[in-house]
This record gives C-alpha cells, sequence and structure tokens, in this order.
C-alpha cells in the first residue's frame, strides 16, 4: 500500500461522518478529466448508470474513496488526496448519499 492511499484511507477512517472534499471542486475534477466518457464505454449510453445500477460494487463510503483512487491511479490524474475527496465528496451528494 502506497503512502496516498494510506493518508487517504486514515482521512476515510478518522473523518467519521464528516466529509473534508467539496462537492462543487469534486464535480469540476471529474469534468475535467472526462470521467463520464470512460463510464459510458464501460456500461453504455448514460455513464451515471454505472452509479445507480442496482447491482453496483460500492456499498460504503470507504469503497468509495477506494474506487475514486483506484481510477484516479489507473488514469494518472494527477489528483491529489485532497482532490479525490472532493470528487467522492461530489460522488456522494449526487447519487450514494453515503451517512
Amino acid at each position: 500500500m502506497n503512502a496516498k492511499t494510506l493518508i487517504l484511507l486514515a482521512a476515510t477512517l478518522a473523518g467519521g461522518a464528516a466529509w473534508a472534499g467539496d462537492p462543487a471542486a469534486g464535480e469540476k475534477l471529474a469534468t475535467a478529466k472526462n470521467c463520464a466518457a470512460c463510464h459510458q464505454r464501460l456500461v453504455g449510453g448514460d455513464g451515471s448508470k454505472l452509479y445507480t445500477r442496482a447491482d453496483r460494487k460500492v456499498k460504503t463510503r470507504a469503497q468509495l474513496a477506494s474506487q475514486v483512487h483506484f481510477c484516479s491511479t489507473q488514469f494518472k490524474t494527477g489528483w491529489l488526496p485532497e482532490d479525490e475527496e472532493h470528487v467522492v465528496a461530489w460522488l456522494n451528494h449526487r447519487y450514494y448519499q453515503f451517512k
């Protein structure tokens, strides 16, 4: 596990119910990296179906943070841990509503 992953995991676990990220900043980051294009390739048509499908894999805040980190790493977004937190906050606000 690399240092970035450990920091993100620690922030997620220590944060309790509070989200450190800014949903508006997260939306801008996800839009700038065109995350929707990849999601559209995965599910076809509307890429947001990835978040709303009945069999979605992400079921907790920790899993959401882990998935954002995975995508960020795989696609070399250059996001800092706080950028990932913003994206997580936006996805949670828009689609997941984890408490």
